[in-house]
């Protein structure tokens, strides 16, 4: 599996962004995580094969996680931007449970970059 992100970039607070993660290759679990400067990678929304939908609770209904299968892509429409959103974004992917526990991935993009600030 081979991952790679893109979208990320720099937005005013309450402006949108839609992240975009390029896949190839089979998996199960589908994923974004960020992490803040200074702070633990976190894990932000995931899809399984499914079509379940897991969001952390600070989403708030702010992001939106779905596949394109067409494109093959798993995208992460977030709205609503605040300056604490600011992160790298990672997509990840694991072969059989699905959630936001790290461990449940096996594989990871490089990130892209999400910077808040007005």
């Amino acid at each position: 599996v081979h991952l790679m992100e893109s979208g990320g970039g720099s937005v005013q607070p309450g402006g949108s962004l839609k992240l975009s993660c390029t896949v190839s290759g089979y998996t199960n679990c589908m994923g974004w995580f960020r992490q803040a400067p200074g702070k633990e990678r976190e894990g932000v929304a995931s899809m399984s094969g499914g079509g379940s939908r897991y969001y952390a609770e600070f989403v708030r209904g702010r992001f939106i996680i779905s596949k394109d299968t067409a494109k093959n892509t798993l995208d992460l429409q977030i709205n609503n931007l605040r300056p604490e959103d600011t992160a790298m974004y990672y997509c990840a992917a694991g072969p059989r449970s699905c959630g936001l526990y790290e461990r449940y991935f096996n594989t990871w993009g490089q990130g892209t970059q999400v910077t808040v600030s007005s």
